[in-house]
C-alpha cells in the first residue's frame, strides 16, 4: 500500500491557501495605509505645536514661501527654514539664527504632500495633506474645524480624504 496524497488533497490544500492569503493581503495593505496616515496627523500636530511656538516669539505665524515651504528661521525669522540656517535644525529663529528652537526636524512631506499656507493677516495658517485612507472620519472632521482659516486650501469635501490643521 502506498502512502502519501492524493492530487486532489494537494489542490485542496492550495486552493485553501490561497484563498486565506488573498482574504489576508488587502487587511495588512489597509493596515499599513492607516499606519501611514497616523504617522503623518502626528507630524502635522507636531509641526502646529511648533508654529505655535514661533507666533508665541513673532505674533504672527511664518509666512509660506515656494509652495509649502516655511520662511520663519535665521536671525529676524525671516529665512527659508533648511539646513543652512542651523546645521542640525530645521525650524529655528532669533539671536544668532539657532536660538530658538521650534522643530528639530520638519516632516518630510512639507512642501510636496505637506501645504503650508499663512492667512494674509499672519494670524492664523492652514496645513494640508491627502490621506491614503479616504474615508477617514477625522479628515472631515478636520475640514469643518477648520473652515474659517483654510478657506479654498481645504474646502469641505466629504471623503476628499484631505485631513487641515489649523491654529484653532
Amino acid at each position: 500500500m502506498k502512502k502519501g496524497f492524493t492530487l486532489i488533497e494537494i489542490l485542496v490544500v492550495i486552493a485553501i491557501i490561497a484563498s486565506i492569503i488573498a482574504m489576508a493581503i488587502p487587511n495588512y495593505l489597509s493596515a499599513r495605509q492607516r499606519a501611514q496616515d497616523i504617522k503623518t496627523k502626528s507630524e502635522m500636530v507636531q509641526l502646529k505645536n511648533a508654529l505655535l511656538l514661533y507666533y508665541n516669539d513673532y505674533n504672527k505665524y511664518p509666512p509660506s514661501a515656494a509652495p509649502g515651504k516655511l520662511m520663519g528661521c535665521g536671525a529676524a525669522g525671516t529665512a527659508i527654514c533648511d539646513r543652512t540656517v542651523c546645521a542640525t535644525v530645521d525650524f529655528a529663529a532669533g539671536g544668532t539664527g539657532c536660538d530658538n528652537i521650534y522643530m528639530k526636524q520638519l516632516p518630510t512631506g512639507l512642501g510636496s504632500s505637506i501645504l503650508y499656507t499663512r492667512t494674509l493677516s499672519g494670524d492664523d495658517f492652514c496645513l494640508r495633506v491627502v490621506l491614503n485612507n479616504k474615508s477617514d472620519t477625522d479628515s472631515t472632521a478636520s475640514q469643518n474645524r477648520c473652515a474659517t482659516s483654510c478657506g479654498a486650501s481645504c474646502p469641505v469635501v466629504a471623503g476628499s480624504g484631505r485631513y487641515c490643521v489649523c491654529a484653532d
